[in-house]
């Protein structure tokens, strides 16, 4: 006669995957805070315009020479993309400048962190919700499987998504750049906010280039663009020289993805 209560239990039925489903969920992540300079008065947290860069743009940051460190946007769930295990708040800072001469002309937000899929419309409404733009710019990259054709690495491209608002407004904020190929989507943080953009019935442009990380042909069309709007880039290196082979070319004109 087998002894039932020394004998092994018998395998379980279920996954452990299916196990997981009776567990309770882990709490939900708070808001990101974004905290703003309380000397600053309401001109200068309603700017004109905003922008939000793409790592191309980041690496020309410090070279701006008239910025202002205004605020900061923390991202609470920086720990669990492995930074540390037990960050400060400012090892886990999206930094958010004035830029130019008049620090309430164009506020700067530097996401140097990857922000996760589920958390990018938290992060987008946090930014707009604070920072209230007349206009909002965002410099983003497309990835190659979000483009409807090939992406050869040695080429460059650039191509733009706005807003309702933003196309029927008139004078439209970016020029020379074609929109976004039919077929092809956004997605990530910049779709996020140029989402909330469109919700808010704000003026909103996406810029997406290709490669991601083009430094060489990426960063002077960012360059470009930026000086288009007479915002001071600041004295650009060896490294920015602008590849003669680089185009803005779109086949097709899309209206909103995300």
């Amino acid at each position: 006669m087998e002894d039932v209560v020394t004998e092994s239990p018998p395998p379980s039925r279920f996954f452990q995957e299916d196990l997981d489903n009776f567990a309770a969920p882990p709490p939900p992540l708070p808001p990101p805070p974004l905290l703003l300079d309380p000397k600053l008065g309401p001109d200068h947290i309603r700017p004109p315009s905003s922008s939000s860069p793409s790592p191309p743009l980041l690496a020309i940051l410090h070279r701006f020479p008239h910025k202002i460190l205004i605020g900061t946007l923390i991202l609470p769930e920086t720990p669990l993309a492995g930074i540390s295990l037990e960050p400060s708040p400012r090892d886990r800072s999206c930094y958010i400048y004035a830029v130019d001469h008049r620090p309430a002309a164009t506020v700067l937000v530097a996401v140097q962190f990857p922000v996760a899929a589920e958390r990018a419309r938290a992060v987008a409404k946090s930014l707009l919700g604070a920072i209230q733009a007349e206009r909002v710019l965002i410099f983003d990259s497309i990835g190659s499987q979000n483009y409807r054709g090939r992406l050869a690495v040695d080429e460059t491209l650039a191509f733009k998504l706005e807003t309702v608002e933003e196309r029927s407004g008139g004078q439209p904020l970016v020029r020379g750049v074609d929109y976004l190929p039919s077929g092809s989507v956004m997605d990530g943080l910049g779709a996020a906010v140029i989402a909330e953009c469109q919700m808010r019935r704000a003026k909103g442009t996406l810029v997406a280039t290709w490669p991601a990380n083009g430094r060489s042909t990426v960063v002077p069309i960012i360059r470009s663009l930026l000086q288009g709007l007479s915002i001071d880039v600041g004295a650009s290196d060896a490294d920015d020289g602008f590849d003669a082979g680089c185009s803005f070319s779109s086949r097709y004109v899309s209206d909103l993805y995300t």
